[in-house]
């Protein structure tokens, strides 16, 4: 059985910019539905929770989604390696997660578009197809990592590796070729419920509440300044793992897919902050278990994979801890397949004007769920080689995210002050600044990590003064952009009047923003140095792997 489109779903729907014709009609989430013609007013404590638990979806499945085989072996290796003194990572991480997410989620909402071919229409192929091929790169690559998860956790609990991997790879295929959104979405949530499991196993492990409280607000560069270059690799991963570039693109298209409007963001807002909360709670379980079961062992400092961070589990707490732990990683494995698959089909169906919705049975988007189970296939296969390296795989994925972040983030940042676009939905200033502080801290990163594969034998001194001279630069341009936007006089103030009903016009109508020299100029040297970055992170990766 299949969902079908009819014309009682469309009717009196803002056509706008909207590319297929799924995407118009009934929210049918998960936990409810909303009609299209369903314009009342929500007043009560009851109407509200059921339109909140109608849309509740994107917001939970993208955050939940991160917290994937990579994120996993991320927050465990800083646990093992590390003990807590990490964990204010994930609390500065917080607004970074929400400002990004509820760009993107305006984006969506607001425009009927999906990300990439947001940004190939407004910035042109040449400049587009740098942000679109590093997501088709770093997913593919990310995808890999879901499957070597599935592995690792089969293996600890006695299952087959070859059948594990088809199972699990026919799972995800199947899941998505039902051909309702309704049913995958519900199969989604039912897995991010899963992820729950991380709460038992954080209380039979019973690290100390008062460490973690401290060391999640109190900043810490563990190691000493012989670590350095391997810590701030580690941060880079954290941070790559928690804020990963697939997300923009997975959530512009969801909340498209599930037909949500401006007229919902406040709930789809609630929607984002879940989905925060169990990320940052989950995180924080990985990493402060991981730490207490290691502590005081021959372990502790020498992380393996996670198939290790369940052994240690077992050993500290008992047999139950470690299975409970593998079954958490595989279903982390499993949803984090499913979002980063379909993450990159959305891409796809963006890019080549492919239908492409989940609403549509399989005769209704052949590519979009061919490139969908061509994508698991492929992973799937990859781990099952013998001799596949698998382990620096993982880590290298997770620290590249982090590198690419900056790009990202910058065409965001511009897609969400094209007023064309965006109309009275425009960002504030206020967003405008703390996602440029964002950007230039995540550059700040991916420079100290080049500085430390160029000079393995950094000091802290030497790290300190980079900061302290990337924080110069970032106040100077501060200073200058404030300045510059109080001296134009010609720009008229936003008007957001009326902005639950607008929407953005079809792509084709829109006037084709011109880029200035000077953007053209930092954009090109950034992408420059980052390709220089990502060059380096891996040849830093292998020299860690080689034990050098």
């Amino acid at each position: 059985m299949t969902d079908t489109i009819t014309t009682t779903d469309q009717a009196t729907a803002p056509r706008g910019a909207v590319l297929d014709d799924a995407h118009i009609g009934d929210i049918k989430g998960a936990l409810g539905t909303i009609r299209l013609d369903d314009d009342a007013p929500r007043q009560g404590l009851s109407a509200k929770l059921k339109t909140l638990l109608a849309i509740v979806g994107p917001g939970l499945i993208v955050m939940v989604g991160d917290n994937d085989a990579g994120a996993f072996a991320t927050y465990g290796q800083a646990g093992q390696n590390y003990g807590t003194h990490l964990l204010w990572t994930l609390l500065l991480l917080i607004p970074v997660l929400y400002v990004n997410q509820e760009m993107v989620l305006r984006l969506g909402a607001v425009t009927g578009v999906g990300h990439a071919r947001l940004i190939l229409e407004r910035f042109g192929k040449f400049w587009g197809a740098f942000s679109v091929i590093d997501l088709f790169l770093l997913n593919a690559l990310t995808l890999v990592t879901e499957f070597i998860g599935i592995t690792l956790a089969s293996d600890y609990l006695g299952l087959p590796k070859v059948a594990s991997v088809v199972l699990a790879a026919a799972i995800i295929v199947a899941s998505a070729f039902t051909g309702s959104f309704r049913r995958f979405e519900r199969i989604a949530i039912a897995l991010c419920a899963g992820s729950l499991l991380l709460i038992p196993i954080y209380f039979m492990i019973h690290p100390k509440t008062s460490q973690m409280a401290h060391d999640f607000v109190v900043p810490n560069m563990p190691g000493g300044s012989g670590q350095l270059a391997t810590v701030m690799l580690l941060i880079i991963g954290i941070v790559g793992t928690t804020v990963a570039p697939w997300q923009l693109f997975f959530q512009q298209s969801y909340v498209i897919d599930k037909r949500i409007t401006p007229r919902f963001m406040k709930y789809e807002k609630a929607d984002l902050w879940i989905g925060i909360v169990v990320v940052v709670v989950g995180g924080a379980a990985l990493m402060g278990f991981s730490a207490a079961a290691f502590a005081g062992t021959d372990g502790f400092g020498n992380f393996t994979d996670a198939a290790g961070i369940a052994k240690g589990l077992a050993q500290s707490s008992g047999h139950l801890a470690g299975v409970l732990f593998a079954i958490a990683l595989l279903d982390a494995s499993i949803i984090g397949a499913f979002a980063v698959s379909l993450s990159t089909a959305y891409a796809i169906g963006d890019v080549f004007g492919i239908k492409h919705s989940l609403h549509r049975g399989i005769g209704g988007a052949k590519g979009f769920y061919a490139v969908y189970a061509g994508l698991v296939a492929v992973a799937a296969t990859i781990v099952l080689i013998p001799g596949s390296p698998l382990g620096l795989l993982t880590q290298g994925v997770q620290t590249l995210a982090g590198v690419l972040l900056p790009s990202a983030t910058v065409f965001l940042l511009l897609l969400c002050n094209d007023k064309a676009v965006l109309g009275p939905w425009v960002n504030g200033p206020r967003t405008n600044a703390f996602t440029a502080a964002v950007i230039g801290v995540l550059v700040t990163l991916s420079i100290i990590l080049t500085a430390s594969v160029l000079f393995p034998n950094i000091t802290a001194n030497a790290i300190l003064q980079i900061l302290a001279v990337c924080g110069v630069i970032g106040v100077l341009t501060a200073g200058y952009s404030f300045t510059r936007r109080r001296t134009a006089t010609k720009e008229d103030p936003i008007d957001r009047t009326g902005r639950d009903e607008w929407r953005m016009p079809a792509l084709e109508t829109l006037t084709k923003p011109t880029m200035s020299t000077t953007r053209k100029i930092g954009m090109t040297a950034l992408r420059s140095y980052l390709l220089v970055a990502m060059i380096l992170v891996v040849i830093k990766i292998v020299e860690v792997a080689l034990g050098h």
